[in-house]
Formats: structure tokens, sequence, C-alpha cells
């Protein structure tokens, strides 16, 4: 959080999502009591935004992993902690891709993670009923994002859950590859580099900058596809779900 604020500027954050479902201004007192959650994380869950009520240009999102189920849960094998970073458009523009990158990597060497990814995102989070106008989107555009659902850190486990510009890879799904260089064999596109980092992982670039694609205009993004073929057998796939109103 702290390499992000330095990176964006400590006055892009400027609200929080308190427990009572409401936005509350950050000041001096709850930006203490949220870095004691993050230092002694119980399941933590942050929400941070600036405060536009006219797009998300800039989020922090940290959802930690329940250390116990709840009694209704009945499978707590998928759970994982996720963290987010959002950043807008003109960030990428004044600053170029190869800086974006840079901030990326950063924020994630420290991470113990099993999967990651960043690029283009539709802005903000779909809302109910869209869904399918949503998918159509990013049917077009195969190079953009859509914001994870709230339920995703609960299901996902160690599978991947899509194929960006950048992407991180760690372990297991690095290893049943064969590792860098057993990735590295199967990847042939123009632009695409395996680049090692501690701890068995790799981040996998798809090109110079991302890419939303658009299949319309036959921008299929074929270095994509590749490495979407690589990882099929490790990539997941969100559960179709019920209405609350529908019967059993």
């Amino acid at each position: 959080m702290d390499a992000y604020l330095r990176a964006v500027g400590s006055g892009a954050l400027s609200l929080y999502g308190a427990q009572d479902g409401y936005w509350q201004n950050l000041d001096d007192a709850s930006w203490a009591d949220l870095r004691e959650k993050l230092q002694h994380p119980r399941s933590a869950s942050i929400h941070l935004a600036n405060d536009s009520a006219d797009e998300n240009r800039y989020e922090f999102e940290y959802r930690g992993r329940r250390l116990k189920p709840l009694p209704w849960d009945k499978d707590a094998s998928g759970y994982v902690s996720k963290v987010s970073f959002w950043l807008p458009t003109e960030y990428l523009e004044q600053h170029g891709p190869g800086r974006v990158r840079e901030l990326a990597l950063e924020l994630a060497a420290p991470l113990p993670f099993s999967s990651g990814h960043a690029g283009l995102s539709f802005n903000g989070h779909v809302p109910s009923g869209a869904e399918e106008q949503f998918h159509e989107m990013s049917m077009r555009y195969p190079g953009m994002d859509l914001p994870d659902p709230g339920l995703l850190s609960m299901e996902i486990g160690t599978r991947v859950k899509g194929v960006r510009w950048l992407n991180f890879l760690g372990q297991p799904v690095l290893g049943e590859l064969g590792g860098a260089a057993g990735l590295r064999a199967r990847l042939h596109s123009p632009g695409t580099t395996v680049q090692e980092l501690e701890g068995e992982r790799v981040v996998v670039t798809l090109g110079p900058s991302p890419d939303a694609g658009d299949t319309e205009q036959g921008r299929t993004l074929p270095a994509y596809q590749e490495l979407a073929h690589v990882l099929e057998p490790w990539l997941y796939r969100a559960e179709p779900r019920r209405s609350l109103l529908e019967s059993p």
C-alpha cells in the first residue's frame, strides 16, 4: 500500500469503506487503524478510493483470507487473500507503460502470490443486471479485464483469473508448467517475454504496452490467445449464479 501511495501521491485516496457500508473520509486516525489491520490481519477487508463521484480513478482493495470458514460454507478450499490497485489511463499516458510495469513489479515483489495480472480494465464494478452487456463487451475487447466479483477470493484458489498484459505466475501453476524454462519453451509470439522473479515466480509480458484488442476490427491479440491456450487447464471459470428468488 505504501509503495502504491508513493507512486500515485498520498492524496489520491481519500475515502474508505466503513463497516456500516458507507464511505468515510480518511483521516489520521482511520489511516492508523487501517495500517494496524494490515500489520496484524485477521481476514481484514480494506477498500480505499478517491473522492470522485463520477469515476473510479484510484483504488486499493485488500480482502484477507478467512482463517476459519463460516458455519454455512460447504467448501473453503478456494479461499485466498487478494489485493488490487487501480490507476487511471491518464497515469499510463503520462508516465508510459514502462513505468507502470516497474510499479507492478514493485507491488508484486513482496507478495507470496499464486497468480496476478495487470492491464486494461473496465472502469468500476459491474452493476447488477448488466453482467451480460459487460460480458459481450469483454468478448469484443479481449485485452480488457472485468473487475473482480466480490466472491472471487472465496472461489479462485490457485487458479488463474485470465490473461492480460502482465501475467504473474507462482506456485503451483508455474511448477506444473515446468518452471520458467518450460513456460518459455511454449511461448513463441513476438514481443512475449518471460522474466524470472525471486521465489520461483515469473512475470509474462505480452508486448511493450497493454492492448484492449477489438475483434470487430480484427485485433484478436494472438499473443494473449497463445498464453491463454497454455494456461487453459488452470484458468478460473466462474460458476453460474442463481438468483436468491429462484426455487432450488
